[in-house]
């Protein structure tokens, strides 16, 4: 019986990842992110799921990051009623996240009510905190290089992405075909993430590109954070830094902590601005296995900060004049306390807004390393005068350099390599370089596009 791979997300954006593998009645999903960006992606998520969720048997988790899992709560919702398979870590990391997805959706929705800002009237949630919390009892974990087999399903197996906690590779078993999902994969080398774990064969290859275009800088990330941080502090000003709140979060902790105690940015107060990074950064010391922490480095990087989890306190914190680091989120600027930081702190040319990670194309982030004059916030115009950067170095990703690496563990070529979840252009870059130094054939699928894997 054959088997079958549409791409129905994560094709020709870093967003909304979702990949359907099929064989007779039998439907696994890989992924089932948001898309997020422009507005003509961000669209897709309100339009009706491409097959019926509730003809969907399982899904499969690469990790818990909102552009992978946070369209679940609306697919449960919307009919879905089978398991949901990741690691241990990212589930309970998908009980914070979906929990404050459809918390921000319910909330932005009434915040663009009461000030009559929405082109929709009412504004609606996506879905809502009570929809997330009906997808949690779905989640069932499975143990990292353990095969498992799925009922009527795939065999699969999880290897370390790196990345961020939990993250895996997916190995799929299915009708005597092996289809490898790389999710998205770390950094090698990271101070503290474990390396992307080679795999060693696949019949069918699915990799991302986010960065398949690009080489990080190779400054040491605790020198290049050293320097914004002192000189905008130097001025009177403040370092905003929007960040992921799972994985960016806790790297910066960790380097800001060991710069701290180096004596390289002296006491300049260190808040973090994020209640749901709070809790993420608190498994750390819960998930050692996930990283190369050891249990004492961990605790020193949660103390650094001080952590804000009130709302008052948040606002409090917006108004104080004093020089310090304010790390929030969400790490592309598109929701989140931080955006009440940058209507503060961004027209001022004092302070810096220093990005961490990737930012896709149509995000506020995005458009200020672009270099903007202003950004719309809240239905109002903000000015951009303050400092803006964007320090590579620590983006969780691997770069094209380092995917090109984790391609070299596979002992044999896979029949065919799908490149996706990177812009048209960075999918393009790496496609050009896997056929070019490694030989291997590979295309770049688009969205909705349906393959036969034979």
């Amino acid at each position: 019986m054959s088997l079958s791979l549409s791409f129905l997300g994560g094709a020709g954006t870093v967003t909304g990842s979702k990949f359907l593998l099929e064989t007779g009645s039998r439907r696994v999903l890989v992924d089932c992110g948001l898309f997020q960006g422009l507005k003509e992606l961000r669209l897709r998520n309100w339009a009706p799921f491409p097959v019926p969720p509730n003809s969907i048997d399982a899904v499969l988790l690469t990790h818990a990051h909102i552009d992978h899992s946070g369209y679940l709560p609306a697919l449960v919702r919307d009919g879905f009623a089978g398991r949901i398979y990741c690691s241990h870590a990212s589930m309970e990391l998908c009980e914070i996240l979906l929990r404050d997805s459809g918390f921000l959706q319910e909330k932005d929705a009434d915040y663009a009510n009461r000030h009559g800002f929405s082109k929709h009237h009412p504004a609606l949630p996506l879905y809502t905190l009570k929809d997330a919390e009906a997808a949690l009892p779905h989640f069932s974990p499975v143990p990292f290089h353990q095969p498992h087999q799925i009922d009527g399903g795939p065999t699969v197996q999880l290897r370390h992405a790196g990345h961020i906690l939990g993250a895996a590779t997916i190995e799929c078993d299915w009708n005597g075909i092996k289809t490898v999902f790389s999710g998205d994969l770390g950094r090698f080398d990271d101070a503290m993430m474990l390396d992307p774990e080679p795999v060693p064969s696949a019949d069918y290859l699915i990799v991302e590109s986010t960065y398949g275009n690009r080489r990080h800088d190779r400054r040491n990330p605790q020198d290049a954070l050293a320097e914004v941080i002192n000189r905008t502090t130097a001025r009177g000003g403040t370092v905003v830094i929007p960040a992921f709140a799972v994985g960016r979060v806790q790297s910066l902790l960790y380097h800001l902590e060991r710069l701290r105690t180096a004596g390289r940015i002296g006491n300049v107060p260190i808040f973090l601005d994020s209640p749901m990074a709070i809790n993420a950064s608190e498994m750390l010391c819960t998930h050692l296995a996930d990283h190369r922490l050891p249990a004492g480095a961990c605790i020193k990087a949660c103390d650094i900060a001080h952590y804000v989890r009130e709302v008052d306190e948040s606002k409090a914190l917006t108004n104080n004049p004093v020089p310090k680091v304010v790390i929030s989120a969400s790490g592309m600027a598109t929701g989140g306390r931080v955006l009440h930081h940058l209507k503060r702190y961004a027209p001022d040319r004092r302070n810096t807004i220093l990005f961490a990670g990737f930012q896709a194309a149509g995000t506020r982030g995005a458009a200020m390393i672009a270099g903007v004059d202003s950004i719309k916030i809240h239905g109002e115009f903000v000015p951009v005068r303050a400092e803006v950067e964007n320090l590579s170095m620590l983006s969780a990703h691997a770069d094209a350099d380092e995917i090109l690496r984790w391609l070299g563990g596979f002992k044999a070529p896979p029949r065919m390599t799908f490149i996706s979840h990177g812009e048209p252009e960075a999918s393009e870059a790496l496609r050009q370089r896997i056929e070019g130094e490694l030989g291997w054939p590979c295309r770049i699928p688009g969205h909705l596009e349906r393959a036969v894997l034979e």
